[in-house]
């Protein structure tokens, strides 16, 4: 029991020598202090905490997820111990996520899923232009899958590229023609290039598909109005209305393209 308890004690203190180490960014030495708390004491879930945090900050992410949850293990009911598991999933949860992908992708290059993932990953992280390389990647080894253009065209969009995006949805659309949100978009891009008569095709084929759809009507109402059609543009406007007040009004509070109705008596009475 004596020997037990000396173990311990000295755990401790390679616990306490670990947190100083980390504490100055030593991160290698402190490991090594934290790994020798482990090893004289296999039940100490705070040495694997702290072995999982300078893990994190070495972005070591699996050698990191392993300790916080071996801590878990030992300490189900530690409040802390759960807590320091979250704060490392919200804080690298894409980073580790991103890190599985390239590793998958290392052991099979030619991996459409993988490249597709990862692309939609880079996007969430708000890395654009690797996220637009892998969704290409993905589109070139898999050229008959219709949601990776989707995805590519989204995040083109985004960046304001509405003419690489065209190219993309016109190929989703072919690929899948009952794919409403596919016409929809490419509704959206035709109407942002100018496209008047290309735009109101695409909207009248998403409408074909689901014709009650909010986004779809207000986007009519805002192409009409964009295109110098006062009727047809009330008349969808009041249809989307109909369909959801209360965010109409709040869309149209910052909508540009209803500039050309401002002051009309029909339009001012619907807001």
């Amino acid at each position: 029991m004596s020997r037990e308890k000396d173990s311990i004690a000295s755990s401790d203190e390679h616990n306490a020598r670990g947190i100083e180490l980390a504490d100055r960014g030593w991160l290698d030495e402190a490991l090594k202090e934290f790994k020798k708390a482990i090893e004289l004491d296999p039940n100490s879930s705070h040495a694997y905490d702290n072995l999982a945090t300078v893990h994190a900050e070495k972005k070591q992410f699996r050698e990191a997820l392993d300790a916080y949850l071996t801590s878990l293990r030992l300490e189900p009911d530690s409040a802390t111990g759960h807590y320091n598991l979250a704060c490392f999933l919200s804080a690298h949860a894409l980073d580790f996520a991103i890190a599985e992908y390239q590793t998958a992708i290392e052991f099979e290059a030619d991996y459409p899923d993988a490249h597709l993932n990862l692309g939609l990953t880079y996007a969430d992280a708000g890395r654009t232009p690797e996220a637009l390389a892998e969704l290409k990647t993905a589109i070139e080894l898999e050229p008959t899958d219709a949601f990776p253009r989707h995805e590519l065209a989204g995040l083109q969009m985004e960046e304001g590229d509405y003419r690489a995006a065209i190219a993309q949805l016109k190929e989703v659309t072919r690929l899948e023609p009952e794919n409403f949100e596919g016409w929809l978009d490419l509704g959206i891009c035709y109407a942002q290039k100018g496209f008047y008569a290309e735009a109101e095709r695409a909207y009248e084929l998403a409408r074909a598909l689901k014709g009650d759809d909010l986004l779809l009507t207000y986007n009519l109402a805002a192409l009409f109005a964009q295109w110098g059609r006062k009727a047809d543009a009330l008349e969808s406007l009041k249809l989307a209305v109909k369909l959801d007040r209360a965010k109409v009004l709040d869309w149209l509070k910052a909508d540009p393209m209803f500039d050309s109705l401002e002051g009309d008596a029909e339009f001012e009475a619907l807001r």
